[in-house]
């Protein structure tokens, strides 16, 4: 399959699943399920630089290239709602080629209506660990 299409899918995926929601307190307490199964970072990956800039909270993302040249992403916060943020780009970005990561087009952030309903610092904090990701596919879709 295609990896471009797998990256659509999973964001379509995504999309599907907050329409079941009906109101913004719902798709909060989804968000924060989705953190609460985030895989933990490892200990060793919890330090300050793989601390995202612009978070108000602590976020940890760490990035590393597999042997089949697939990018695999471990995260954690330090705020409940924050993880969840971090697990959604993970589940979209994580497990897939460099160039698929900087050049998919994240629309699901806005299909979902994250853009519109997060605080103008965690919507910050959102674009900053989106900008980290693609920078990690750009450096390693360089090597």
């Amino acid at each position: 399959m295609n990896t471009d299409t797998r990256l659509e899918l999973r964001q379509r995926e995504i999309i599907e699943e907050f329409e079941m929601f009906s109101d913004w307190m719902e798709k909060y307490e989804h968000i924060i399920e989705i953190g609460k199964e985030l895989d933990p970072i490892s200990e060793e990956h919890k330090v300050d630089d793989n601390l995202i800039k612009g978070c108000q909270s602590r976020v940890w993302l760490h990035a590393e290239l597999n042997s089949e040249g697939i990018v695999i992403f471990t995260a954690d916060s330090d705020a409940i709602i924050t993880k969840g943020l971090v697990a959604l780009m993970i589940r979209v970005l994580s497990d897939a080629e460099p160039l698929e990561i900087a050049k998919t087009e994240l629309h699901f952030l806005e299909a979902i209506g994250l853009n519109s309903h997060l605080s103008p610092t965690r919507s910050n904090g959102l674009l900053s660990m989106v900008k980290q990701m693609k920078m990690y596919g750009i450096a390693f879709s360089a090597r």
